[in-house]
């Protein structure tokens, strides 16, 4: 008997990627192939994603997973991203427009122009999204302003994850944990805002049916069969944000803190109750919708290993491995001797570090370094608390950056709570696919579906500095 599989096609920024899951969230074939973003031909300032070069990669995906899949019997299909991106399209589907890219620097005008509430702030009330220069918002309002005769001709608005599932099935719909990425959304009525809408002169029939993760979406069509090498027929399940997969894949619980620890690190939870209006009280604060619906994702995003990385380049010659950075400062007491660090290099003219001394060694600045990253939580997890309305007993660790066991160790002992830390790498793919199990019908809910799955974990307990190290 074949291997009952969901195929999750995973589409990020630097890495498409093709994976099997069986029904216990074991990954059972995978594949991947570099991904980037392309130059305009108007501006070569500009970033733009390239679709039909995106349906290829995930192609040459499945080709190198021929073999496996073959014995495999695939049951359904996902699809995930990044979030915000899109364009518009013609009633056949057709791009009007190329994909903007996050990275492009083209809507940020728009964005530092745009005032649409007298009340300072009440767009963020309203959508629980931060202002970021990649929101859907202000992609729309460009192609308004440049490209006006666009939207006259436009069937649709769609973000990446549907246009993925467009080619698919041939079906307009609207994920909705992308939605709530786009500065667009009532996130609390869980539909676009009037008013939002009304104000921009946006539309609302630029945005096809809302679907939540789970429902079902279409099938696998003939011609996108054919470019993939799989059986036409498969059911096509919506998923989404990968963001809120994560979350989801990680195994996250409501009321349960989740670090994202990487170049950024980002620091969510997953909340029955949401104070947007407390957002725009707090730098890097963003608010999305969860991928299950009566929950919200309010959230926190700062510069982390990216301080680190830097920190790296300064003092030690390139390519040190991170292990030798982390043994020179063990060895130094907490409180690196009281040398300290201010690590908001992006927004801060203060940033750096003060009481050094002669005898700092590159060991202590790289100690501060970590100490006030550790100390940057502290307060933005004091912060997501009050937006979320919820109290941390323990704090969920993901990413690369839970490779560090002296910064987890430092996490532990400053936050007084214990360090959670998830070894399996794979958690937007695991959360997608478990949502696929439970749209086909496999589980009464994705919470029974992601019961079948073992994560594992190792904790981190706040300890003295003695028997921390």
């Amino acid at each position: 008997m074949k291997l009952e599989v969901i195929l999750v096609l995973d589409c990020g920024a630097t890495n498409i990627r093709v994976i099997a899951v069986d029904r216990q969230g074991r990954n059972v074939a995978q594949a991947a192939v570099g991904n980037a973003s392309e130059i305009a031909s108007e501006n070569s300032a500009w970033h733009q994603w390239s679709l039909e070069a995106i349906l290829q990669r995930f192609a040459t995906c499945c080709q190198k997973l021929a073999t496996e899949l073959s014995d495999c019997h695939i049951r359904g299909m996902t699809v995930t991203t990044f979030g915000a991106d899109g364009t518009l399209v013609n009633e056949q589907g057709a791009l009007l427009y190329p994909v903007m890219s996050w990275k492009c620097p083209r809507t940020e005008s728009v964005m530092k122009g745009l005032n649409l509430f007298k009340r300072p702030k009440q767009l963020q009330e309203i959508t629980g999204v931060g202002d970021f220069r990649f929101n859907t918002l202000y992609k729309l309002l460009w192609l308004k302003a440049n490209h006006p005769q666009l939207l006259k001709q436009a069937h649709a608005w769609l973000f990446i994850s549907s246009l993925i599932n467009h080619r698919l099935t041939g079906k307009f719909t609207t994920d909705m944990t992308m939605a709530g990425t786009s500065q667009m959304l009532d996130i609390h009525q869980r539909d676009f805002s009037p008013d939002i809408l009304e104000i921009t002169g946006l539309p609302r029939r630029l945005f096809p049916r809302l679907v939540e993760a789970g429902e079902k979406v279409g099938t696998l069509q003939a011609d996108a069969a054919c470019l993939l090498g799989l059986p036409a027929g498969i059911p096509v399940i919506a998923a989404g944000h990968d963001t809120q997969f994560a979350l989801f894949g990680a195994g996250a619980q409501p009321g349960q803190a989740v670090l994202s620890s990487g170049t950024w690190e980002i620091l969510m939870v997953r909340s029955a109750q949401v104070n947007t209006s407390l957002l725009s009280h707090f730098a890097g604060s963003t608010c999305e919708l969860d991928s299950r619906a009566g929950l919200y994702n309010p959230g926190v995003q700062w510069l982390a290993s990216g301080v680190l990385e830097w920190v790296r380049k300064l003092m030690w010659p390139p390519e040190t491995p991170w292990q030798t950075l982390i043994d020179e400062a063990r060895v130094i007491p907490a409180g690196a001797e009281g040398l300290k660090m201010q690590c908001e290099l992006l927004t801060s003219q203060y940033a750096g570090w003060r009481g050094v001394t002669l005898n700092t060694t590159r060991g202590h600045f790289y100690r501060a370094a970590l100490e006030g990253l550790t100390e940057q939580l502290q307060q933005n997890l004091q912060s997501l608390e009050k937006i979320g309305n919820f109290r941390a007993g323990e704090l969920l660790l993901v990413g690369g950056g839970s490779r560090n066991t002296l910064w987890n160790q430092i996490k532990a002992n400053r936050l007084e709570i214990p360090i959670k830390v998830l070894s399996d790498a794979e958690t937007t793919v695991t959360g997608a696919a478990m949502f696929g199990w439970y749209g086909l019908g496999e589980f009464a809910s994705p919470e029974q579906a992601r019961a079948q799955v073992h994560h594992h974990y190792r904790y981190f307990y706040p300890q003295t500095e003695l028997n921390a190290l």
